[in-house]
């Protein structure tokens, strides 16, 4: 694409300024940008679960149902926002480790167009068909009006929450993990602090966690807004490039959005394995379901903040640093989840007295406690991989993946574990699959890695770069030394 000059009043992004993830140490990017990621996250995460504590305080689990029936519905937007993020933080990336500032505006700005018009596309396809969606996942006469009430109130928003999620992952793509991290965690706090003062002190109920809903999404937008105006990461949009940037982010947008929904199928399936034993162990697997993000939080944040790492390092052709990033997320999945799982296993008595866990579901939420860590280290790994293919051009490896894990790799071994060992054995017939698929998915990463590098090698062998840029390259590596980490390719 032709390189458009910079216009009056925007500041370049510098290869040196803008593509940061390409030289120094690696640990401290992976550290910076998945910690800030996590804080932000885990906010959200935290919030979620709090927005339900306080729905469920109005006494009538009926409510607290048709909140569920509303997120559930609610999430297959929310996977299309991640899918489009996912895209344009790779994309962009890319371009800014290249060194291509105007490419980099460009799709910056194409992709935020795109999930404003994608978004608002959604709202209007899925608000007239609220009442069949919401019979289908098995709302019934008494939690429908509510859901459907909800949903009206809250699913518009959604064309706030698109950009709000654009700008976070443009942040990142450009290395601003603080001020990525302020947009969740932004959003997280306006939750927390509403959502009480709506529901108890203004008594509007469900209507009033929709409404701090709302306010969530659009504080998501505006701080982002300010975040991508610092950075000047937009530039004047033409309809024609808006158009033809389209099919770019579509091919790595639709594996992504596909991924996204995988874990939900296998969290459905999940369920209904469990359910064949009793409200106790369902009651059990939902406060799992309910801990397991705010634990692990931040695994779901590094596989968002590998990606741009590994974007700019594979347009500044550094294949040694993309190595470098795999073993280092490695290493920190596995340090994260060791002192995660600790703390789980020291703290399941509170917990379940916290919870207020007894019998099967007790021994259910106990026994996910003492194997949670093996289980989330292999997903760790998979989380990594997905981050991987989606960045570097093969994001259909990722969807893959996923979908194999949510059915090969659940489906089978949770219902052969049911049949010996109960609902335990559900729990460990899943971990058998995240173990398989996680040690799959991070062989493939590394291969793709070496692929792309064969690739590069091979291109250059055909396209001899001129002997005066071949004298600027060797005078560089020479001045870079061996605190680089390996030579440049």
């Amino acid at each position: 694409m032709p390189e458009e000059p910079v216009r009056r009043g925007e500041e370049a992004l510098s290869p040196r300024e803008g593509a940061r993830f390409v030289e120094g140490s690696i640990l401290r990017h992976v550290i910076v940008m998945s910690g800030t990621g996590s804080i932000g996250l885990m906010a959200i995460f935290v919030v979620d679960l709090l927005s339900l504590l306080y729905v469920s305080k109005l006494g009538d689990p009926r409510l607290t149902a048709a909140v569920g029936f509303a997120t559930i519905v609610q999430f297959f937007a929310v996977s299309i926002n991640i899918g489009l993020m996912i895209a344009a933080g790779a994309l962009v990336s890319r371009a800014i480790g290249a060194g291509d500032d105007a490419l980099a505006r460009r799709l910056a700005t194409s992709a935020t167009l795109h999930g404003l018009v994608v978004s608002a596309v959604l709202v209007l396809v899925m608000l007239p068909l609220l009442d069949p969606l919401l019979r289908a996942i098995g709302a019934d006469a008494e939690t429908l009006p509510v859901a459907e009430r909800f949903l009206w109130i809250a699913l518009p928003s959604n064309v706030l929450m698109a950009p709000g999620m654009m700008f976070s992952g443009l942040l990142r793509a450009v290395g601003a993990a603080r001020q990525a991290m302020y947009v969740t965690l932004g959003g997280g706090l306006v939750t927390a602090g509403l959502d009480p003062l709506l529901i108890f002190g203004a008594g509007l109920g469900v209507d009033g966690a929709a409404l701090a809903t709302c306010a969530a999404r659009a504080t998501f937008a505006l701080i982002g807004w300010q975040g991508v105006r610092d950075h000047r990461m937009l530039s004047r949009p033409h309809l024609s490039e808006v158009l033809s940037d389209a099919p770019v982010m579509l091919r790595i947008a639709l594996p992504a959005v596909l991924t996204n929904l995988a874990p939900s199928v296998a969290s459905a399936f999940v369920a209904h394995a469990l359910a064949r034993f009793g409200a106790e162990a369902v009651a059990g697997n939902a406060v799992i379901d309910r801990l397991t993000p705010v634990a692990f939080g931040g695994l779901f944040a590094m596989s968002g903040s590998i990606g741009p790492i590994l974007g700019q390092n594979w347009g500044a052709g550094r294949f040694d640093r993309m190595r470098g990033v795999l073993r280092t997320g490695a290493y920190v999945t596995a340090a994260y989840v060791f002192v995660v799982w600790g703390a789980l296993i020291a703290a399941r008595d509170p917990l379940l007295a916290l919870f207020e866990l007894h019998g099967s579901a007790g021994g259910l939420f106990a026994f996910f406690c003492l194997v949670s860590g093996a289980v989330w280290f292999f997903n760790g790994l998979l989380f990594l991989s997905n981050a991987s293919f989606n960045n570097l051009g093969f994001p259909f490896l990722s969807t893959a993946l996923n979908w194999g894990r949510a059915t090969i790799g659940t489906m089978p071994p949770a219902l052969a574990g049911a049949a010996l060992y109960g609902p335990r054995g559900v729990i460990a017939g899943v971990g058998a699959g995240s173990l398989l698929f996680g040690t799959l998915g991070i062989v493939l990463a590394f291969r793709t890695v070496t692929r792309l590098e064969r690739r590069a090698l091979a291109l250059r062998a055909a396209n001899p770069p001129p002997a005066a840029e071949l004298q600027a390259d060797a005078e560089a590596s020479l001045a870079a030394g061996p605190a680089q980490g390996g030579a440049l390719v």
